[in-house]
């Protein structure tokens, strides 16, 4: 698995006006200078403290949220910073790690000075990274001179390794219906992740059933994210304006004048600088996960105009933090109608970009969502509720003995003999380095046991080219990669273990009886499974081959209020959300006063086996 090439420059210390100033110049050129050097390399593998990393974090956004949060708003009022908060945080984390770890230099902290960038180096890059369509976005070395005040004259805002990138390959757009031809529905839905459609179409299917049609509106600009074809009537799928995704430039309102600082340590970022570096990810086109901020805006009149034809009493999402989801619950509370959001992912405390939840009813999976929820609700009147997951109502349907076939002519493709044993790595889309990290590991842990094949399950949004060199077999192992249209649901049941850092199949192989291995390097998080005794971590392996092991002895048996905890699994998670809907729709239908409750208000009135509300 290859890395790929990052910025050969390298930190040096030299002295103006008989204070220290850090330059950064050439790799090549520190051999020649005798003074403190590092290279840039070697200074963002320092170890950072996560919590002291996010803490400044916090701090940085609430300080640019204070500044420059009213610079541009949609027509409606959607602020430029509430619906691009997730890829504006990440950006900014990006400038927090650097200066962080700056300062955890010793001959940096010994001697703090101004940095000098390197002349010509873009301000914001891209690094590394597995995904198909999302951008990981950073700001440069250079970038980070450049927060800290010093001037860049010659210095583009991009990066070249950014200008040069080829346009995101959007898919052709489909013909989207006129507006005004739309059906009225209860519901709109909104989808654009494979995750999102299979976690939202069995609750609209629930809704059909029972005569209350829905829109589900289908915003994938990838093509293996779109929708599948609804199992009910009464469920119009509607993909969006032709084009829509396909705007991109300047943000003019983007232009502070006035001053602004926050610091980092002892480094001061200036906050109008800040805004500057920001403006990249709102200028270019990102497609529906980092929609560009005319994208945005032409968005929510599409929007409006779909509320107003469809007139829904609910507005469903499984996303509400993002861009688009963002943007969609501030168009549904516009309108007065109500909104239900669905975990379709797991949650930790470090999991998610952004901890915010805006919908007013919050369907979580198990009962350890809970306080999570609770502290990321931002509306007062949020209620929670305990309904599992729709998406794997589906799992007591898993055939084992079909999907063993599939995984034994992955590895042993005709009359080659398959492995006695079979690991599924259900994979997320990290950047090279963490998931060679964790190959190496999961790998090591096969060989030193022996009689083991690994068949790699690509998360959906991931690129597969990311595996090819774990597929050269050297007689000892046999590793292949699933088809990302079959994905780790179409193989985990027949696995003897499945092996994730953080993807929610880790889960559904706990639901379904599969022995699971976190893959928990040091410093990284986890589903967090092994906390609930569903899981065994594993940060070496040693500790892989340890637990593979302990699979020929016998389990014992699973403990449900341990996997209650994780995900309540009946089967009727997508009839609990929909209940869900049409209570609170036939509320609002019988009091033209609904009656809110405050965050700590009453229950559903439904029994806990049956969605009862967690407030």
């Amino acid at each position: 698995m290859k890395t790929a090439s990052r910025s050969a420059l390298g930190l040096v210390r030299r002295e103006f006006r008989e204070r220290p100033q850090w330059a950064l110049v050439g790799e090549g050129a520190l051999r020649r200078m005798r003074s403190d050097q590092i290279s840039t390399r070697d200074l963002e593998a320092l170890s950072l403290d996560r919590a002291e990393v996010d803490e400044h974090v916090n701090r940085v956004m609430e300080a640019l949220d204070q500044y420059g949060a009213g610079l541009a708003a949609t027509s409606g009022g959607a602020g430029w910073l509430y619906v691009q908060h997730v890829p504006v945080r990440r950006l900014v984390t990006q400038l927090v790690r650097k200066l962080v770890a700056l300062s955890g230099w010793e001959p940096f902290a010994a001697a703090p000075g101004s940095l000098v960038p390197a002349p010509y180096e873009g301000l914001v890059g891209i690094r590394p990274d597995s995904s198909r369509e999302s951008r990981a976005y950073t700001v440069t070395w250079s970038g980070v001179a450049y927060a800290l005040g010093a001037p860049a004259p010659h210095n583009p805002l991009r990066s070249a390794r950014l200008r040069k990138l080829p346009p995101l390959r959007l898919a052709p757009d489909l013909p989207s219906p006129p507006v005004s031809a739309l059906p009225e529905g209860e519901v709109v839905a909104l989808s654009w992740s494979s995750r999102h459609a299979e976690t939202l179409l069995p609750v609209l299917e629930e809704l059909a059933r029972s005569g209350r049609p829905s829109l589900l509106l289908d915003l994938a600009t990838d093509p293996s994210e779109r929708c599948s074809a609804p199992g009910a009537e009464g469920i119009t799928v509607c993909p969006p304006p032709v084009g829509l995704f396909d705007l991109a430039g300047a943000v003019s309102e983007l232009r502070p004048l006035e001053r602004g600082v926050v610091r980092v340590k002892e480094h001061t970022v200036h906050l109008p600088r800040l805004v500057r570096l920001a403006s990249v990810l709102l200028e270019m086109l990102g497609g529906c996960t980092q929609p560009s901020w005319r994208t945005v805006v032409q968005a929510e009149s599409w929007l409006d105009s779909v509320l107003g034809t469809a007139r829904p009493n609910t507005v469903l999402v499984s996303n509400d933090t993002s861009p688009l989801g963002a943007l969609a619950v501030h168009v549904a509370e516009r309108h007065g109608i109500n909104t239900v959001h669905v975990q379709h992912g797991a949650w930790t405390a470090e999991s998610v970009a952004w901890p915010a939840l805006h919908s007013r009813d919050i369907a979580v999976m198990g009962q350890r969502d809970v306080p999570l929820a609770k502290a990321w609700a931002r509306r007062p009147d949020a209620e929670v509720h305990v309904l599992g997951q729709p998406r794997f109502d589906a799992l007591a349907g898993l055939r084992r003995e079909p999907q063993r076939r599939y995984l034994e002519r992955l590895l042993a493709p005709g009359r080659r003999r398959a492995p006695a044993r079979i690991a599924v790595w259900a994979c997320q889309p990290f950047g090279p380095d963490r998931l060679k990290a964790q190959a190496d590991v999961l790998l090591g842990g096969l060989r030193k046991v022996g009689g083991w094949g690994l068949v790699i399950a690509p998360h959906p949004a991931q690129s597969i080219d990311v595996f090819g060199s774990l597929l050269e077999r050297d007689g000892r192992q046999l590793v292949a990669v699933a088809d990302p249209r079959i994905g780790a649901r179409g193989c985990l049941a027949a696995a003897d273990v499945l092996a994730s850092a953080y993807s929610t199949c880790g889960i559904e192989a706990v639901l379904v009886g599969v022995p699971v291995l976190e893959l928990g390097l040091p410093g990284e998080r986890t589903l967090g499974l092994s906390d609930h005794g569903l899981a065994q971590r594993c940060g070496t392996a040693d500790r892989v081959a340890e637990a593979l092991v302990a699979l020929r002895g016998p389990r014992p048996p699973v403990d449900r209020t341990a996997v209650d905890a994780v995900c309540r699994w009946r089967g009727d998670s997508a009839a609990g959300v929909a209940r869900l809907i049409t209570r609170r729709a036939d509320d609002c239908a019988t009091h033209s006063h609904p009656t809110h409750h405050d965050a700590s208000g009453s229950g559903s009135g439904l029994s806990q086996d049956k969605g009862a509300s967690a407030r």
